[in-house]
């Protein structure tokens, strides 16, 4: 399976079976959704769900599903008929990958702010997507995980702490939109020595073959 990483939190899965985008969100090229079969919104934030584009896509390829929270489809209601929701326990086929929903809610950011949903998704066994979580898979094998980097919620050493509590073959670096080229530089330090994986910050359009 192929691996695109896109800006931020977006990235696109691809194989024989079809093509899976994780979270196009408003600071992902959108074309992460060119050509795909099927999208998983782990929550409602802009740079996670960049709804505009989400329903062009759709409208251009009817046969497009979407996959996310009960809470989420709602901002989806252009292209309601081809939204499923899901729950974290459920597993579920999307492109011909197989996902399992684990989390529920978001990272808090403050007291002052209501928590909203997030899904977690892991593909096909390999890949983990926490959205804006920390939320370990509890029971699951993860080879590669999709590691938060930046965010008002998130300080890096709960971010490395999570790495070490997935223990997955490699992390690879996600929601890094926030951090001028100094602060990606940091974060890259410090991963790659406490991490205690094979960690990657990679630019946006890089591959990886994964399983």
């Amino acid at each position: 399976m192929r691996m695109i990483k896109f800006a931020h939190a977006c990235v696109r899965l691809e194989s024989d079976h079809g093509v899976l985008v994780v979270d196009p969100g408003i600071l992902s090229d959108a074309a992460a959704l060119d050509g795909a079969d099927a999208v998983l919104i782990t929550h409602e934030h802009a740079d996670h769900m960049n709804v505009e584009k989400i329903v062009a896509a759709v409208s251009q390829r009817p046969g497009m599903r979407v996959f996310t929270d009960a809470a989420v489809a709602p901002n989806l209601d252009a292209i309601a008929g081809s939204v499923t929701s899901v729950a974290p326990g459920d597993g579920f086929e999307a492109a011909g990958h197989q996902v399992q929903v684990f989390g529920g809610t978001h990272a808090r950011i403050h007291a002052d702010i209501p928590p909203v949903a997030n899904l977690a998704f892991l593909i096909d066994g390999l890949i983990y997507h926490p959205g804006d979580s920390l939320v370990v898979p509890e029971g699951t094998t993860v080879d590669t995980l999709m590691v938060p980097v930046s965010g008002p919620w998130l300080k890096a050493a709960e971010a490395i702490d999570f790495v070490r509590a997935v223990a997955p073959r490699q992390a690879v670096a996600i929601h890094e939109g926030l951090y001028n080229e100094f602060g990606l530089g940091l974060v890259d330090s410090l991963f790659q020595r406490l991490s205690q994986t094979e960690f990657r910050l990679l630019p946006a359009g890089s591959e990886l073959t994964v399983g």
